[in-house]
């Protein structure tokens, strides 16, 4: 289903996690419990948000936030909380945990300009879906019709919002966990689906993307 397609449907919305499955880790106790329900999982979801920038060279100093879902939960992990940073370390490089996302476009040179993190073992679901001829990535919305014949909402004023703020309210914490879990979701999908092609790679030599 094409873009515009999908834009026209009238198919059943997706229904994403609650936010009694969000966990925003902004303490100690927080990011040690993260960090043992992500280190039991052999594959999560994995997503990033950053502020936007609306001024003509600026710079962005994103990411400020990362996401990390297992099957029953999502960690939302503000990069401005220190005791984030370890977890991020331990499970974006761990070689035995893999990542999947959609569209991560540059995750890894920032990860790795701003918190010395090398990411390892990510599969880029927006790649790995593309099929020939296919220009750009595969996006969630596009994903979701194809693999759940449902529509995939997402809010473009809530994914402009201000990410570096010490307080997200509830949409902005269900738009960005969710991002992280449909993105775990589609990959079982993609795993039962008989046409799906392998990957090059996925290992940390696997190539960066561009958002599509």
């Amino acid at each position: 289903m094409s873009r515009s397609q999908l834009a026209a449907s009238e198919l059943p919305v997706y229904v994403g996690v609650s936010i009694n499955q969000v966990t925003l880790v902004n303490s100690q106790a927080l990011a040690a419990q993260a960090l043992a329900a992500l280190l039991a999982a052999p594959v999560i979801g994995f997503d990033t948000e950053s502020k936007p920038t609306f001024l003509k060279g600026e710079v962005s100093t994103g990411p400020h936030l990362v996401q990390l879902a297992t099957g029953e939960h999502v960690f939302l992990l503000p990069v401005s909380f220190a005791a984030n940073h370890e977890v991020l370390r331990r499970i974006l490089s761990a070689a035995d945990i893999l990542k999947v996302g959609l569209g991560l476009g540059n995750d890894r040179s920032v990860l790795r300009s701003r918190l010395g993190i090398e990411l390892n073992n990510v599969l880029d679901l927006g790649e790995a879906m593309r099929g020939p001829g296919h220009r750009g990535t595969v996006g969630a919305k596009v994903a979701v019709a194809h693999y759940f014949g449902q529509k995939f909402q997402k809010s473009k004023k809530v994914g402009t919002s201000n990410w570096a703020s010490p307080r997200l309210n509830e949409r902005q914490l269900l738009y960005a966990a969710n991002d992280a879990h449909v993105a775990l979701q589609l990959y079982h999908a993609w795993l039962r689906d008989p046409k799906r092609r392998e990957p090059g790679t996925v290992a940390n030599n696997s190539q960066e993307t561009t958002h599509g």
